[in-house]
């Protein structure tokens, strides 16, 4: 499972309630590009839910700027921060649809890595944390660095 790109703030900006893996809808040049170059920017991105022109939830990735691996094989029309769609399962979708709309809720992706030939997306359902939540995590941290730093030295 080789990681094409991973949001590293995430966990330290948000609490994370639940993931899920979901595939997404990619051209042909698109998949080459993430494939080769891995050139993504998680951070920049989120997921909505939408309902679609027959009344049903669709998921779509939004924000995510996807280069070209050949930009000039292109055809003229290609955005390359198009809204690309999540394939999740029908009660997948419902329930994050429901869980989305409540206060304070939020769908981000954490990983976007390949899987046999297919390229996924595990996203997270996710909380903002408060300042004094990330000063917590920030002393866990330096106290996970002082305990592996003691036993290195120990031996």
């Amino acid at each position: 499972m080789p990681v094409l790109a991973e949001n590293r703030k995430l966990k330290f900006e948000y609490e994370i309630l639940e993931t899920f893996e979901a595939g997404i809808e990619l051209m042909g040049f698109e998949v080459k590009s993430l494939k080769k170059k891995g050139g993504v920017n998680l951070a920049a991105t989120y997921v909505i839910i939408q309902k679609n022109k027959k009344g049903q939830n669709e998921a779509f990735w939004i924000g995510a700027k996807i280069i070209p691996y050949q930009p000039s094989n292109l055809y003229i029309e290609y955005n390359p921060q198009r809204d690309r769609k999540l394939l999740l399962k029908k009660k997948e979708i419902e329930y994050l649809a429901h869980k989305a709309e409540e206060k304070g809720l939020t769908l981000m992706p954490v990983i976007l890595y390949t899987k046999r030939s297919f390229i996924k997306m595990e996203l997270a359902l996710v909380r903002g944390k408060k300042s004094h939540d990330k000063r917590e995590s920030i002393k866990k941290r330096e106290i996970d660095r002082r305990i592996n730093s003691e036993l290195k030295l120990r031996g």
